[in-house]
């Protein structure tokens, strides 16, 4: 694969692969996850295509995504000129820290697969070990077949899936386990199951049980973002909710960013500028009231270096101020 990303165009009936040299996308990260993607949203591959051309780094995501597509699009084809078309499984694992984009990308893969035939809907069930396991015999294979049955026709997304091997053997977990791997092999005609949570506890829970692996065909390593990536995505966080972070305070957060991602263990990309650029406006909200000067539109748009901090403050020394 050539270091330029793939783009893939797409019309009705044929698939055109072109390849464009940008290097930054504009962000689309963790708050993403927040908006529903309804199939209203989506009115072709086209606009699903859009969103991902839209996303920050994510290439070799965005590559197998594109894969995807093509065969399926190319067995169609092929079934048209009568030739053999082989059977596919699309279940998937998914392997990266937090805030890397895996619940955005499997609700965008929901969608994409629904308009390409392969969902009957495309919606997407998020889940973790709580909603599987039960308190009793017969329990766990109870709460998860009800939640198959919500999830027929889209994807039964399973976070920290790992969680689900850690009791042993004796533990609800691994029924939830079989319970899974019996529907995988019952339904999937109109069924993805993505496993997704850490890339080390993943390689250790795929280890416990020796049939998963090959029940997973697709399995994808979401790495973390760059500090320029998580730069863009902080910007972009910014814009779309009318702020301009000041050239001083992009040194300052900069710096923030790295220092973070040097440090922490378990790093949360995209989620960690989300969470420092909120505070920010909260921080900037503080600040403007704190002054008895004309406001300007500059000025409510303008995040400085004082607004930037990895941790929070405390503003009750300004509350005097703010309510006097």
């Amino acid at each position: 694969m050539d270091e330029n990303s793939r783009k893939i165009t797409v019309n009705e009936s044929r698939i055109n692969v072109v390849f464009k040299s940008q290097e930054a996308y504009d962000a689309i990260s963790d708050q993403n996850e927040e908006v529903a993607l309804t199939s209203n949203h989506y009115k072709s591959a086209a606009d699903i295509f859009r969103d991902m051309d839209e996303m920050i780094g994510l290439e070799k995501v965005k590559d197998l995504v594109y894969e995807i597509y093509a065969l399926i699009q190319i067995q169609k084809l092929r079934n048209e000129e009568g030739l053999k078309s082989n059977s596919q499984v699309y279940h998937m694992i998914f392997k990266g820290n937090p805030g890397t984009g895996k619940t955005t990308v499997a609700r965008i893969a929901s969608k994409l697969l629904n308009k390409m035939g392969i969902l009957s809907k495309g919606h997407l069930i998020e889940v973790e070990r709580a909603d599987l396991v039960g308190e009793y015999i017969g329990h766990t294979a109870q709460k998860t077949r009800d939640l198959v049955k919500k999830a027929m026709g889209g994807i039964l997304f399973i976070d920290e899936a790992y969680s689900l091997a850690r009791g042993g053997e004796k533990d609800f977990g691994k029924e939830a386990i079989d319970c899974l791997v019996k529907v995988m092999e019952d339904r999937s005609d109109d069924l993805i199951i993505i496993l997704a949570g850490y890339p080390d506890e993943m390689e250790m829970f795929l280890r416990t049980n020796t049939g998963l692996p090959s029940r997973f065909p697709i399995q994808i390593d979401f790495q973390d973002y760059t500090v320029d990536e998580l730069m863009l995505i902080a910007v972009k966080m910014a814009v779309e909710k009318d702020y301009n972070i000041t050239g001083d305070a992009m040194i300052k957060l900069r710096e923030i960013i790295q220092l973070e991602k040097d440090t922490r263990a378990n790093f949360s990309n995209a989620r960690y500028v989300r969470n420092v650029i909120e505070k920010a406006i909260r921080h900037q909200a503080v600040r403007i009231m704190s002054r008895r000067i004309k406001l300007t539109k500059e000025n409510l748009m303008d995040i400085l270096p004082r607004d930037i901090s990895s941790s929070s403050i405390d503003t009750n020394k300004n509350k005097n101020i703010l309510f006097q």
